[in-house]
């Protein structure tokens, strides 16, 4: 599988080591702004790739590479910026893979797997026969894996040793999250449900007024919407209720943050963006479908969608629309944000053709203008023309 056309961005400039191209090099430095304080739109398909074949599960992703399990039994990474294959091995998933800490986890055949991340090769594997319905998490080298029958287990990511095993009595509504050293849990029963990553003791567990949705885990905070209408915001050193807000509708998918803000949807098809410090709306915007997830933030452009293309950007600032991404074809998976300190916004989307199979789409945003060398200027002064003498 090779990509038909592939463009990709390249705005470093050559360093120079003369003292003028320096501080040139320094006032450029300080007259560019961040990446991350850019808008994804306008953007344009960098690439595309057919993979040929339809997934079978929702990608992983890590900073370098995204991981598909495609027909046929086969799992397949490639290199999130240019696109090429990196790796093709046998493995058939039964739950979705998750990449963290240089290994690719996933469930298959009773057992959990480990692959490196390098080569697609075995790193180990570990029995597990339990069945799940939310995909496992991996962070700071943990694994945790909610199993359908409400325990929770957690394994060493390094080498699969299992270091605890705890019975909730509910089943996970949606999957874990992990920040600092506690696991949350958003519970089927309507708790979220704290507990120590390296024990799995019982920290706190709050119960809410709905089922609880995904959840983002910060290290003071808390935040997850519900199916009783509530956007919830609760402390994390308690589980304490530090503010929630009342919508329209269910609350779904796991909201985006920045330092003022939390965004998030609910299923009224309204977007949100509240303070979150004090949960006080600062934006509300309405959408024309009904999405399917939480919203993304790609840089200062806030990313929403459906089932369908195209999707939809907001400015995170003020909720003005932008420019609407185009993608080939209905969702097959969930987009995925890439970008950080050296690298412009952009946007992983794979969209679904029942006949030819799943493509993936790169979508980013360049610098406008783009940098480009420094030449010589056209028809440079060489002498120094001589004064006329003064006229008596």
């Amino acid at each position: 599988m090779r990509l038909k056309d592939k463009r990709y961005y390249n705005g470093v400039a050559e360093r120079r080591t003369t003292r003028c191209c320096s501080a040139l090099a320094l006032i450029i430095a300080f007259a560019t702004p961040a990446f991350a304080d850019l808008t994804l739109t306008p953007a344009r398909a960098m690439w595309t790739l057919a993979l040929n074949s339809h997934i079978t599960q929702p990608p992983a992703y890590d900073e370098a590479n995204g991981y598909f399990a495609i027909d046929g039994d086969r799992l397949v990474a490639y290199d999130l910026i240019r696109g090429e294959q990196q790796w093709l091995v046998t493995a058939k998933p039964s739950s979705a893979p998750v990449a963290a800490d240089g290994f690719v986890f996933f469930l298959q055949d009773d057992h959990i797997t480990a692959l490196h991340t390098t080569d697609g090769s075995e790193a180990w594997t570990t029995p597990f026969a339990d069945t799940v319905s939310v995909a496992p998490i991996a962070l700071s080298g943990w694994l945790i894996v909610a199993s359908s029958d409400g325990k929770l287990s957690a394994f060493r990511a390094v080498d699969g040793t299992q270091i605890w095993q705890r019975d909730l009595r509910t089943a996970a509504h949606a999957s874990p999250a992990i920040s600092g050293d506690r696991v949350y849990v958003p519970g089927e029963n309507g708790h979220v449900i704290a507990l120590q990553i390296e024990t799995g003791a019982p920290v706190w567990d709050r119960r809410l007024g709905g089922t609880p949705n995904d959840i983002l885990a910060l290290d003071d905070r808390i935040f997850v919407g519900a199916t009783d209408h509530y956007m919830y915001c609760l402390k994390s050193a308690d589980g304490s209720i530090d503010w929630l807000w009342r919508v329209g509708s269910e609350v779904t998918g796991r909201p985006a943050v920045d330092e003022r803000r939390v965004y998030f949807v609910s299923l009224d098809n309204v977007l949100r963006a509240a303070d979150r410090s004090h949960g006080v709306q600062q934006w509300i915007q309405m959408l024309k479908f009904r999405p399917i997830a939480g919203p993304l933030k790609a840089g200062a452009t806030i990313v929403v969608y459906g089932l369908q293309s195209p999707l939809r950007t907001f400015d995170l600032k003020d909720g003005k629309a932008g420019p609407d991404l185009a993608a080939p074809g209905d969702l097959a998976a969930p987009p995925h944000v890439l970008g950080g300190a050296n690298q412009p916004p952009a946007l992983l989307v794979v969209t679904r053709d029942i006949a030819k199979g799943d493509t993936v789409t790169y979508f980013a945003r360049t610098l406008d203008p783009e940098v480009s060398r420094f030449v010589p200027l056209a028809n440079p002064v060489t002498t120094v023309p001589a004064l006329a003498p003064p006229q008596g």
